[in-house]
């Protein structure tokens, strides 16, 4: 298991705080995302304990190619909801099992392929987004943790969510008379 720095959770805790915050600053979150990347390639060559240090043989892993890691949905309007099917294919040796998915906030809903995915086939992690009580640049993550190498893998979806709607003003009192 691939251990994180106090910097890098420092910055994962930034994210996740601003993932679901009603910050208007994507730059911010862009920014984060990047140091977050940069910290986790640093670590990579360099092992933090003996057990990271073990070679892993490449015959127990699954791997992951997803057609995409990111989807930006646009702009939404406040309290719609999204919902975005990441596909992926086991490019891997091993059967690939994911065995946690952890969204960045409650707004977020992950679901995904629970059966282990066979070297060659196609599983998906589909990813629900609740947008009620948000407002201005969104990034939602799911971390997926699996018996892959690195063990954590990130989706995120990204987008803006409009307060300013037109509201239907037009109502009905009482029975329609005919």
């Amino acid at each position: 298991m691939k251990y994180l720095s106090l910097p890098a959770i420092i910055l994962a805790g930034s994210l996740f705080v601003m993932g679901c915050d009603n910050s208007k600053n994507k730059e911010k979150i862009e920014e984060l995302e990047k140091k977050i990347t940069q910290l986790e390639e640093s670590q990579k060559s360099q092992p933090v304990n003996v057990q990271s240090a073990k070679k892993i043989d490449p015959a127990n892993l699954g791997e992951f190619k997803f057609e995409e890691t990111v989807f930006d949905f646009g702009t939404i309007s406040q309290g719609d909801k999204i919902q975005h099917n990441f596909k992926f294919k086991n490019i891997g040796e091993a059967p690939l099992v994911i065995s946690n998915i952890q969204a960045s906030c409650g707004c977020t809903t992950p679901d995904w392929s629970k059966e282990p995915v066979a070297p060659g086939e196609e599983g998906y992690v589909k990813v629900s987004f609740n947008s009620a009580s948000k407002s201005g640049a969104q990034s939602p993550m799911v971390t997926i943790t699996a018996n892959t190498s690195p063990s954590i893998t990130r989706l995120r979806l990204k987008g803006n969510v409009n307060t300013n709607t037109k509201t239907n003003t037009t109502s009905v009192e009482g029975p329609v008379k005919k």
